[in-house]
């Protein structure tokens, strides 16, 4: 019995041995796609890297740009406040002084202006107006036309 126990206990070990084997191939074409892997993501990574540089210093370039343009549009910005609080100042002052002309222009007017004129004729209707008085004055001497 020593003896058939012997074998069966090689014959356990040869198959845990062929399993031990088998299991280390499996793990060897895995480690290998394992490294290809890691090489396409060590590419990536560097492709990732160089991307993310770029973008920084163009991030770096358009706050430069948005400060410049913070600053003019700042100082434009006062610039024009200024000169539209001078525009202010001299439309009140324009409109003081037509008050004023104004207030002389009254003043200044005879007492006799102050009446009433008679309503404005054009230049056509007084020529109309002519040319009717004359025919009414030639058919009363009888010399109509």
């Amino acid at each position: 019995m020593s003896h058939s126990l012997g074998i069966a206990i090689e014959s356990l070990v040869a198959i845990l041995l062929m399993l031990t084997i088998g299991y280390c191939m499996l793990l060897n074409t895995r480690l290998k796609r394992l490294k290809a892997d890691e090489h396409s993501l060590k590419a990536t990574i560097a492709e990732l890297i160089t991307a993310t540089e770029i973008a920084e210093r163009a991030i770096g370039g358009l706050k430069h740009t948005v400060r410049d343009v913070n600053e003019n549009l700042g100082s434009q910005l006062n610039a024009a406040a200024e000169l539209s609080l001078q525009l202010k100042k001299q439309l009140a002052e324009g409109d003081n002084v037509f008050r004023r002309l104004s207030r002389i222009a009254i003043a200044a007017r005879p007492a006799s202006a102050a009446e009433p004129e008679p309503p404005r004729v054009s230049a056509a209707q007084s020529v109309a107006m002519a040319a009717q008085a004359f025919s009414d004055r030639k058919r009363t001497n009888g010399l109509a036309a």
